[in-house]
């Protein structure tokens, strides 16, 4: 059992991950508290299938200029400043989002642009906390750091929406946003314990050029785009976020509204626990494929029926697909990237597994405004699997990506071995 277990020893040796570890769970569950109420409240002033779809629309461009620019400056500021600013910026817009529920007739249009300031906020933050983690964390812990980090997002996440639905019920999504801020305002202080994380002394200038540049060394490598597109092709395609308000009056289970955000997480928190096979893994390109067609499928059953414990089973079952690429993409970016573009490819990972699910909700969304809830689930679930079948086979390098092999990981792992066991001085003399 040892050999499957999430492996525990980076929290028990390392004060900075500890830190980090504590700050996620708390802010991680304070967000999922106010993801849940954002479209619910949507969705009680417009009762809209678009108009909630559309919250993913107006973060999409938010997201992909500020995730851009904040890569590169994560390859040219401090980064644990730029996680801490960033947690501040977001509680901000919570307080807005409080202030604006508070009102008798709360404005439709103040939820977008809250939307877009945590998309913007996010997009700054995300590459700076992703490049922090090899800074802090020895080579050899990294598959079982990016576990643990999967895990304090899964933890706050299961328990979050399940409790939101119960709180929007009896109090309201003000006490829903509300418990959001006390969260960034403990995430804050914790991320301030966290040891500086300076650029390197050659560090990347602030420049649209080394935009470019970290762009440019992305497309140079097939591996890394293969991850790319093959997450972007399934989330857009088959992330039915988006009709969870709508999905859970439609089989006369509104109480279960939390379930249906949570279930997901509650597969690929099981799949995290049991991570320890990760550190004998190696077929990452195969993984991604396999466990992407496997959402798909998942996602397509799901709205095939409308048993409310079918559909939270096959909503898990997607989770834990979910997280078996998720698991597969962060090792393969942490243990074959090098330093110097670790920020820069950080916003473009960022950008994959986020601009899916926001243009899939507006997706999810119009097809079923335009057809039935049951037509736009099951269609983006065959959509996904033929997608991503088919750009798997179009993408060998990826497909066949094995980190004993391939020459990037060698080069890192060669690399940090040497930083580690530095030539002796003396004996060359």
């Amino acid at each position: 059992m040892a050999r499957f277990t999430v492996d525990l020893t980076p929290l028990r040796k390392n004060r900075n991950l500890r830190f980090i570890f504590i700050s996620g769970v708390v802010t991680r569950f304070g967000s999922a508290l106010t993801l849940v109420a954002l479209p619910f409240q949507i969705k009680l002033l417009t009762n809209s299938y678009i108009a909630v779809g559309a919250m993913g629309a107006v973060e999409i461009i938010p997201l992909i200029i500020f995730a851009l620019w904040g890569g590169v400056l994560a390859d040219s500021v401090d980064r644990k400043k730029m996680v801490w600013r960033c947690e501040a910026g977001a509680l901000f817009f919570s307080a807005t989002v409080l202030g604006n529920s508070l009102l008798h007739h709360p404005h439709l249009f103040v939820l977008y642009i809250v939307a877009a300031g945590f998309s913007a906020v996010d997009g700054l933050q995300g590459p700076s906390f992703t490049a922090m983690i090899p800074r802090l964390v020895a080579h050899e812990d990294l598959p079982a750091a990016m576990a643990l980090m999967s895990l304090r997002w899964q933890f706050s996440a299961i328990i979050g929406p399940a409790l939101a639905g119960v709180i929007i019920a009896t109090s309201g999504v003000k006490t829903a946003y509300g418990i959001d801020i006390i969260t960034y305002i403990i995430s804050v202080a914790m991320i301030l314990r966290i040891s500086a994380v300076p650029t390197l002394k050659d560090g990347t200038t602030k420049s649209i050029k080394a935009m470019f540049g970290g762009l440019h060394y992305a497309a140079s490598r097939k591996d890394l785009m293969g991850t790319y597109i093959i997450d972007l092709a399934a989330m857009f395609f088959a992330m039915p976020n988006a009709l969870f308000p709508f999905w859970a009056d439609q089989i006369h289970s509104r109480w279960a509204l939390g379930l249906f955000y949570s279930s997901g997480i509650i597969g690929s928190i099981v799949v995290t626990a049991t991570s320890g096979w990760m550190k004998h893994f190696t077929r990452y390109g195969r993984a991604i494929t396999i466990a992407a067609i496997g959402w798909g499928a998942c996602i397509a059953l799901a709205g095939s029926t409308n048993s409310l414990w079918v559909v939270l089973l096959f909503l898990g079952l997607a989770g834990a697909s979910d997280q078996i690429s998720a698991l597969c993409r962060n090792t393969l970016w942490n243990q074959t990237i090098d330093d110097e573009f670790r920020g820069r490819l950080a916003g473009l990972e960022l950008l994959s597994y986020s601009v899916g699910p926001l243009a899939g909700q507006l997706r999810a969304g119009t097809t079923a405004a335009f057809t039935t809830l049951r037509t736009s689930v099951i269609s983006g679930g065959l959509l996904c699997i033929g997608i991503v079948s088919f750009a798997a086979a179009k993408l060998p390098d990826f497909r066949h990506f094995d980190l004993r092999t391939n020459p990037y990981a060698i080069e890192q792992r060669e690399k940090k071995s040497h930083q580690n066991n530095p030539p002796n001085s003396n004996s060359e003399k």
